[in-house]
């Protein structure tokens, strides 16, 4: 390892986003050719995998907060990929829905992303690209967040 690479080594945060800038940006320039965003393309398939979930339950999901996620809907409302729609059961809450044009985009991207992640699995090996997966996924969760947080009980 250079010199220069080992700062980050020190710090888990740091390293992590560092890494997922850089993935971004490789992802980014696959997935570009369908006009969308790698983020875009995380939000529309996820709302096509959670069919229809509210506006709070997709920011869970992404572990974003609602403002943010209605920053980042924006433009998919603009282009006409998704739509808002109010909650038969409860007429507050809002549901997003992929519109059409929406399903058909993320469809699209679908492929150049499959692209883009085969070329991951080929570079850092399919078994490294799972695990990396999981333990991100555990990283991501409520229950780490909960425990994050938990006030130190040692003595």
């Amino acid at each position: 390892m250079k010199k220069d690479e080992e700062v980050w080594m020190h710090c888990t945060n740091s390293a992590i986003r560092r890494a997922a800038r850089q993935l971004g940006q490789l992802y980014d320039d696959m997935i570009s050719q369908s006009g969308l965003k790698g983020t875009q393309f995380s939000l529309l398939s996820q709302i096509a995998r959670s069919e229809e979930p509210t506006l709070k339950t997709l920011a869970e999901a992404l572990v974003m907060d609602l403002s943010a996620l209605g920053h980042t809907l924006k433009p998919l409302i603009r282009d006409g990929y998704v739509e808002l729609v109010a909650d038969a059961a409860d007429r507050r809450a809002k549901r997003v829905r992929l519109t059409e044009s929406g399903r058909t985009k993320q469809q699209e991207a679908t492929v150049l992303w499959r692209k883009a992640q085969d070329r991951f699995d080929e570079i850092y090996g399919e078994r490294q690209s799972r695990e990396i997966r999981e333990a991100l996924a555990v990283i991501a969760s409520r229950d780490f967040a909960a425990r994050f947080k938990a006030p130190d009980t040692k003595p």
